[in-house]
């Protein structure tokens, strides 16, 4: 998966948007205003995910590819290591559950917008 991949598969999601709060070099999406995914813009070596703690703690001890999120909360975000071993259909998977953990802690509003925005 390249930078480009990234972000597309990123925007395909509904709700999501793009920014660079954190400064011109990290990418962030977002959806319902809440951090789903960050990478820096100009290595692309890494993405941090959020992710269940027990799920994070077991992918940390499965793959060498997966740490602590970095500069995250660790309990909550991973950090993965990209061109490293991490099979793109699992990248994708672990962001696809990143975005839906962050969904499922939105509003129930927000929530049922979002649902009616993917059909």
């Amino acid at each position: 998966m390249n930078i480009e991949d990234f972000r597309d598969y990123c925007l395909l999601k509904a709700g999501v948007t793009e920014e660079t709060p954190f400064g011109p070099e990290t990418l962030v999406f977002k959806v319902g205003g809440k951090v789903f995914a960050l990478t820096d813009i100009e290595t692309f070596g890494s993405i941090n995910l959020k992710c269940d703690p027990e799920r994070a703690q077991e992918l940390r001890e499965q793959h060498d590819y997966v740490l602590p999120g970095y500069h995250m909360n660790k309990k909550h975000w991973n950090t993965v290591l990209i061109g490293t071993g991490a099979p793109e259909r699992q990248l994708r998977e672990l962001i696809d559950h990143s975005y839906d953990l962050v969904c499922a802690s939105l509003p129930k509003k927000q929530r049922d917008e979002l649902a009616a925005a993917e059909q």
